[in-house]
Parts: structure tokens; C-alpha cells; sequence
């Protein structure tokens, strides 16, 4: 408290006043099944009267070594794990296991600054930390690591990286990113297409909406965005052709809203491309919206594939990858739980990840041909 300020009231003034012990005025707010209603009120009121709030709950944490409070901590701003398909999947893998175990959930999203993401991790009343698609250089996860926070992270960072940040023993959970984006790129190459190009979410923690050439792709802080086009960038260098001519736009979030602006961006080039390899269902949402816009019929104008196989996708017909996102979070958190009771750690978890063809993808039409900057030369 600074100089000069009045004392907190403590659990023990509200007993004195009150004439009972201590343990029955805790027992007033942890255990009212315990009191008769009557002296649960008096309680209550001297309580009010004397100015106490409640007990302390990092001094109560503290004292049973646990306070039964999951962390989950994502790039992305808050509303984020309310909509996003694939985040709630994760959310509600995860709320099972808490639930199970009788612990809550903290959400630490990314729509805060920085100092004040840190500052909450640095404050927060949480038994351990469960990590969803940060950066490697995300102050939260550097942050978390040092406090030697418990730990498990979904997709990003990976096993490696975890290593080199000094969390060798962090359990981690995901796919194998590049296979799965190599099967996605043979799947559309083996329909003919030549004129592809990209529609990436984030390469890093403060991305700017549009182009990106190779060397920016290579060093992106996001495992799984360079992970998902350097699978992209294996089979179309496999097929004989020049990836460094292949557009790959740059959406600053994973978002119907982005996916379209950045495909609206693409489709403008003349000639178009005829097929859209994006990064997630949102984004590949996006660009079928901007597809409609423009009056191109999908696929007779336009392959377009997503990535995640996140719920919408079955009624959108759209060709993706499928994943298991509930899983991942059910099995990061049963993770935790294991760090938690000082159980041997799991070793990284790679799930599997399998092509879903569906009415979005098909040979391309009919295109004018003529020079371009497509790889192919068409």
C-alpha cells in the first residue's frame, strides 16, 4: 500500500468485530454450505461494514500450490476465439479437459500491446500456460519462458524452436505443415493448373496487407505460415516450375475480410490466376466472395482451396486439408495437467492431417493465353 493509505481490512478484522474465528469467515465465502444462513449473512455484513472484499486469492493459490486456472494465450485480438471456427474447436478440446479437472480458462489474446500482454502474464493467477500460434519472437512466449511458467504449445512455435528459446521440455502438439500444403499443391498441379497463386495469412507479429517475395517468406516469424508455403514452394519447383513468379499476397489476419481484399487483389492481374491456394477456410471464404464479385464461377473460372477443414467448409464445397482441432486442444491441455502433477513429459504429438477434395477445385477452363508473369509463361 503507499504511504499514507489506510490498511486493507483482512480476514481477520471481520472475525474479531464479528466475534467467530477466522475459518468460519473464510468458510463464509469458500464453504457457505458449511454455516447456517443466518450466520453466513451477519458474516456478510460485517464484512461489508468493515470494508473487507473477499479473500485473497493469490495468497490462497499460493497456499495450496494450485489456483486451478488455465492460460491460453493466441496472436490474435479477442473476439477472435469467439468466432474463428477453428480457435473455438481448440477452446472447446481444451475446456473439456479443464472442466474434468476442475480448472478454469484465462484468455491472454493479442489484440492487447505488447507491455500490457506481458504485464498480464507477468501478474496473472495461472497454474500453466497453453500456447496457440504465436511467433517465435512474441514477448508473451519469451516472457512465459522465463518465468518457467508450465507450458504446452498447439501448431507454433515447434519443437525446435521451443529448444532454441530455452523450453526444450515444452509439450507440443500439431501437423506436419509442409506435408500437408505439398498434398494440397500436388491435388491442384495434377488438375493442369500453371497461373496459381497465394493468399497467406500473417508471416510475422506486425504484417502489412499485400505482396511478399521469397526471402520475406523464409524468414517469417510464424512456423506454420512458412511451413504451409514452403510446401506450396516444394511441389511447384518440383513440377519445373518458377515459384519466385508465383503471387503470394500477405492478409494480416485469418479472416473472410482479408481473404477477400487479398484475392480481389490477385484476381485484378491480367491474366488471372485459375486456381487460389489460401492459407485457412476463412481466407479461402474470403476469395469466393471476391470471386463472386467479379462474376467468376468456381471452379469452371477459379480453383479456390482452403486449409483447416474448419466447419463451414463441407457446406461451401471447398477443397481443403482437414485437421483435429478439438483434439489438438484436448491433448495440449491433458498435457499440461501432466507437467502440472510433475508426470514424465510428452513428447511432441504430430497428428495427422488428410486431403479433402471437394467441388471447389476442377481442371481450369478455358483461359486467354498470352504472356504474363505466370511460371509457366502463359
Amino acid at each position: 500500500m503507499p504511504e499514507g493509505s489506510p490498511r486493507r481490512p483482512t480476514l481477520t478484522d471481520v472475525a474479531a468485530e464479528l466475534g467467530v474465528s477466522a475459518k468460519t469467515v473464510s468458510n463464509a465465502y469458500r464453504h457457505p454450505e458449511q454455516l447456517s444462513e443466518r450466520l453466513r449473512k451477519r458474516v456478510l455484513a460485517t464484512a461489508a461494514q468493515v470494508g473487507f472484499t473477499g479473500p485473497d486469492p493469490v495468497a490462497a493459490g499460493l497456499r495450496r500450490g494450485r489456483v486451478g486456472t488455465f492460460g491460453f494465450a493466441y496472436a490474435n485480438r479477442l473476439s477472435y476465439a469467439f468466432e474463428d471456427p477453428v480457435a473455438t474447436e481448440l477452446l472447446a478440446g481444451i475446456a473439456g479437459v479443464a472442466e474434468e479437472a476442475g480448472a478454469g480458462l484465462a484468455l491472454l489474446p493479442g489484440s492487447a500491446s505488447a507491455r500490457s500482454r506481458v504485464a498480464a502474464l507477468t501478474g496473472a493467477l495461472i497454474d500453466g500456460l497453453i500456447v496457440n500460434s504465436l511467433a517465435t519472437d512474441d514477448p508473451l512466449l519469451v516472457t512465459a519462458i522465463a518465468r518457467r511458467l508450465p507450458l504446452a504449445v498447439i501448431d507454433q512455435p515447434g519443437p525446435d524452436a521451443l529448444a532454441a528459446l530455452g523450453a526444450p521440455g515444452a509439450s507440443w502438439v500439431g501437423i506436419d505443415d509442409r506435408a500437408a500444403a505439398e498434398t494440397l499443391a500436388e491435388h491442384v498441379l495434377s488438375l493442369g493448373h500453371r497461373r496459381l497463386a497465394v493468399v497467406s495469412f500473417a508471416l510475422h507479429r506486425k504484417p502489412r496487407r499485400g505482396p511478399v517475395d521469397e526471402h520475406a517468406q523464409a524468414v517469417a516469424k510464424y512456423e506454420v505460415t512458412r511451413n504451409r508455403l514452403a510446401g506450396f514452394r516444394d511441389v511447384v519447383r518440383r513440377a519445373g516450375l518458377d515459384w519466385s513468379r508465383v503471387p503470394v499476397i500477405q492478409a494480416t489476419d485469418s479472416t473472410i475480410a482479408e481473404g477477400e481484399v487479398a484475392a480481389a487483389t490477385i484476381l485484378a492481374a491480367d491474366p488471372r490466376p485459375t486456381a487460389l491456394l489460401c492459407l485457412s477456410d476463412r481466407l479461402a471464404e474470403g476469395a469466393l466472395r471476391a470471386a463472386a464479385r467479379l462474376d467468376l464461377a468456381v471452379p469452371a473460372d477459379l480453383s479456390v482451396a482452403g486449409f483447416d477443414d474448419a466447419a463451414p467448409a463441407a457446406g461451401l464445397n471447398l477443397t481443403t486439408v482437414r485437421h483435429p482441432h478439438r483434439r489438438k486442444g484436448a491433448l495440449a491441455a491433458r498435457a499440461l495437467l501432466g507437467v502440472l502433477d510433475r508426470s514424465v513429459p510428452e513428447d511432441p504429438r504430430t497428428l495427422p492431417a488428410e486431403l479433402v477434395v471437394r467441388g471447389s477445385t476442377a481442371p481450369p477452363g478455358d483461359m486467354p493465353s498470352h504472356r504474363s508473369g505466370y511460371p509457366d509463361g502463359s
